[in-house]
């Protein structure tokens, strides 16, 4: 599994923006699969991130979220971005595709819910209602 893979949507997202926004300041590589780099962080803070293309979880991060964990941070997401951009087109082109299907999906399930409701007689729909009314009150009173 890659690190894009790995990465919470949200360090996914935050670590794109950076890499678009040019947060990633130097880099070089310093093994087969390894890279080592610098980015610019919120607060001009400058973060030293190590990645491991082919062992993702071995990749480091000195800023508070990664260091000493496992975690994928924005910073590793950047710098993996400006070595691979092409992987991030990738995890945009589906997002998008996912996004476009989305639409369609709630109007099925919509529809759905219109066969459903047509279906019932009047006093099933009567119980259906009520059930639901009484349910979403009790819902209310717990919170």
């Amino acid at each position: 599994m890659g690190l894009l893979e790995i990465a919470s949507g949200n360090s996914f997202w935050r670590g794109y923006d950076y890499y678009k926004n040019g947060n990633v300041k130097s880099y070089r590589q310093i093994g087969d699969h390894c890279y080592e780099g610098e980015v610019e962080g919120s607060e001009s803070s400058v973060y030293s991130v190590v990645i491991d293309v082919e062992h993702p979880k071995r990749s480091t991060c000195n800023c508070l979220h990664a260091e000493g964990t496992r975690r994928v941070c924005k910073h590793k997401v950047a710098l993996y971005l400006l070595i691979y951009p092409e992987e991030g087109d990738r995890v945009l082109r589906e997002v998008e595709e996912w996004e476009a299907g989305e639409e369609q999906r709630w109007q099925d399930e919509c529809k759905e819910i219109e066969r459903y409701v047509n279906s019932l007689t009047k006093q099933e729909l009567r119980e259906q209602l009520l059930w639901r009314l009484i349910d979403e009150r009790e819902r209310s009173r717990r919170y």
